[in-house]
């Protein structure tokens, strides 16, 4: 089960930072580089549904109070 997709592939790196892979079903993966932290995939449709919501929320908080 513990399966890489090909997480080394720089064809799966977007220029060089957004993670990219259809094949990888994870919503979020290690960086490139593991100490740095996590990323997520944005070939994963939830990924833009947990982005579009963060930047509502920060939205809503700059506009809430104000």
């Amino acid at each position: 089960m513990n399966k890489d997709f090909q997480h080394g592939n720089p064809d799966n790196w977007k220029w060089g930072i957004f993670y990219y892979n259809k094949e990888d079903h994870r919503l979020i993966v290690p960086k490139r580089i593991p100490v740095m932290g996590w990323t997520f995939n944005f070939a994963h449709p939830a990924g833009y549904i947990f982005l579009a919501l963060v930047a509502l929320l920060i939205i809503f908080q700059l506009i809430s109070s104000s």
